[in-house]
């Protein structure tokens, strides 16, 4: 692992947000919030993708690039998918909380993966493809 890759600032940045992201995971996983709704609504991973956002720039044109882009999709494809879910609840009139369950803890699953995946691949110094 060179330390190029992994000893700058931009690197202890990507550390955090992935940190914030699980600390979102823990408080759902450990608490009395879902996974899913710790998550999307959780302040820690609220504020992990403004961070993204306000230091994308910097990572532009750089293997951390490939993280933030991760990190920005797992949070948003978990809000696509956990939307979908809802308006089914809605359109079935409330009939389809029955099933919802399974696809809102396939995402939950999901999260996890997302981020364990991308923090463990960071710290080997890997780039994200997604």
């Amino acid at each position: 692992m060179n330390t190029n890759q992994t000893g700058g600032p931009l690197f202890t940045w990507t550390q955090a947000i992935y940190a914030l992201h699980a600390l979102s995971l823990l408080t759902g996983i450990l608490g009395a919030a879902t996974i899913v709704g710790a998550f999307l609504i959780g302040w820690p991973s609220i504020i992990a993708v403004i961070l993204n956002y306000v230091k994308r720039s910097e990572v532009r044109g750089i293997w951390l690039e490939s993280h933030f882009r991760w990190q920005i999709r797992t949070f948003w494809y978990g809000l696509l998918w956990v939307s979908l879910c809802i308006i089914f609840v809605v359109l079935t009139l409330g009939i389809g909380l029955l099933i919802v369950w399974l696809p809102v803890g396939i995402v939950s699953l999901w999260f996890v993966y997302r981020i364990a995946r991308g923090w463990l691949a960071l710290r080997e110094g890997r780039a994200m493809y997604s």
